[in-house]
């Protein structure tokens, strides 16, 4: 009987059941108030406490990252601003002192956010692509602006690429813009990733993941797109691009299906990890948000990890879209004012997914939704934008953590930068997703263990309230407070 009770005992402490001593933390908290990333020491407590618990002993994934985009934009405006402002924006991203971004995305080709079309080979019915090249990445500052960020970047980041569309002349419809890849260029288009990730490397870039196709349903006719099914998708993968990498020793490059917004990942995942043979060659899945503004859609995001749980889930593009930044004013990304592409043109029974909603709000809740459903990494999309949201071919404005003005060479960091950082800056790659409870309907939190054994605890506050915050774990427990329309990284030291 002894025994028993010393066992009971220990489980209890070792899941933070027990609080005799005060836990070592350093807490960072961007607020409407103006802190961004401030590290706050002086709390204002009441007796009205929110309990949080957190279990170490309880896992679940790990994670891969947090980032953003390389994107032709980006790039081109990078490169038109001061050598100083350049490195600024940079080591803010990539340096140990500021966000510290270990996962990142780039296009195949060109993108909506390219300045122009043009893809790698655009000679005619090529299908030995004797005419790859990728000198068109190199010209538009898309290569030297990885290349540099890799300078400021210690412990180096993970880059997953995505094609928006092959070359037109490889399509049904021989257009940038929708169509389908024909069958007869199925391995010319395997040789088109493979010749890829080659010509990357060839440059000091070496490609982590690929994604099949960006937003395989289209983006009603928009821009740059190639449609698939997921059996079609399933069938490139199962009999074209995985064998061509594996043939090349190329397998450890993660191909990752979907690569599309929530709300339809049932039928991918069901199609892509239908068995061993579909899905051998999938490292995992890509998703998107922009099904609404305010639903993470937790249940997809389980069934998908619950259909192939020792896959990747990895969230590759969001942003703020359909919208022109705000320049300089930081309480407009805390109000409830932007609007997104489904404010317009959502279905009227789809209407109620797209509300105005605050931007700090959205990226915040949406990554603490993830992480708790499963997901192991987040990816921002462009990194840079200008005050008009673009440059952008097709003219579709959206927002980025830094909005620049190269005629000024002004740089202005919004606080979707700061929220970035409060999870790309404190959780790390090979960390650990651990429980953590919450007794507050409204204020959401998760942690993560990570490989230095430190744990870092997010806490979103969207109230107008500030709280009192009672955090248990390791024995231990510590009281501090959130201000009102807050986002807290707590660093716990064990």
């Amino acid at each position: 009987m002894k025994k028993i009770i010393y066992i009971i005992l220990v489980i209890s402490m070792a899941s933070c059941g027990v609080t005799s001593h005060q836990l070592k933390t350093t807490v960072y908290e961007t607020g409407e108030n103006g802190n961004a990333l401030k590290i706050i020491s002086d709390f204002q407590i009441d007796d009205n406490k929110v309990l949080i618990t957190i279990n170490p002993n309880q896992t679940f994934q790990t994670i891969t990252g947090f980032g953003g985009a390389f994107t032709e934009s980006s790039a081109y405006l990078l490169y038109r601003l001061s050598p100083e402002k350049r490195k600024l924006i940079l080591d803010a991203y990539f340096g140990e002192n500021g966000a510290n971004y270990s996962l990142t995305r780039t296009h195949i080709n060109s993108c909506d956010f390219s300045l122009k079309h043009y893809a790698y080979d655009m000679v005619e019915d090529d299908k030995n692509l004797d005419h790859f090249s990728i000198d068109e990445d190199k010209k538009n500052n898309l290569i030297p602006m990885i290349l540099e960020a890799k300078s400021y970047s210690k412990k180096g980041f993970k880059i997953i690429a995505s094609p928006w569309t092959s070359p037109p002349w490889m399509k049904d419809n021989k257009k940038w813009v929708g169509g389908k890849l024909l069958p007869e260029y199925y391995d010319t288009w395997a040789l088109y990733f493979s010749k890829y990730i080659d010509a990357y490397k060839n440059e000091g870039i070496d490609i982590w993941g690929l994604t099949v196709e960006n937003e395989p349903h289209g983006n009603g006719g928009n821009w740059e797109s190639m449609l698939y099914t997921p059996q079609e998708m399933t069938n490139f993968v199962q009999k074209h691009l995985g064998p061509k990498l594996e043939k090349e020793g190329k397998s450890e490059i993660k191909i990752l299906g979907y690569d599309q917004n929530r709300a339809g990942l049932k039928e991918w995942v069901d199609e892509m990890f239908k068995d061993e043979v579909t899905s051998k060659y999938f490292a995992g899945t890509a998703i998107h948000w922009y099904e609404s503004t305010y639903d993470y859609f937790p249940e997809a995001l389980q069934y998908a990890h619950n259909k192939a749980p020792n896959k990747y889930l990895i969230q590759t593009e969001a942003c703020v879209d359909s919208e022109i930044p705000h320049w300089n004013d930081d309480a407009w990304y805390w109000k409830k004012e932007a609007t997104d592409w489904g404010w317009d043109w959502a279905s009227e029974k789809e209407k109620y997914l797209h509300p105005k909603y605050a931007p700090v709000n959205r990226y915040a809740t949406d990554i603490i939704g993830c992480l708790n459903n499963w997901v192991d990494g987040w990816v921002d999309w462009n990194m840079v934008l200008d005050k008009q949201g673009g440059p952008n071919w097709f003219k579709n404005w959206c927002i980025a953590p830094i909005i620049v003005d190269p005629n000024s060479d002004e740089v202005y960091f919004t606080p979707l930068y700061f929220t970035m950082a409060h999870f790309s800056k404190f959780m790390r790659p090979g960390g650990i997703k651990i429980g953590c409870t919450i007794n507050h309907s409204e204020i959401m939190t998760t942690a993560v263990k990570n490989p230095d054994g430190t744990i870092a605890l997010v806490i979103f506050n969207p109230t107008e309230k500030k709280k009192t915050l009672e955090i248990h774990c390791y024995n231990h427990k510590k009281t501090i407070s959130i201000n009102a329309k807050a986002l807290q990284t707590v660093v716990i030291k064990s």
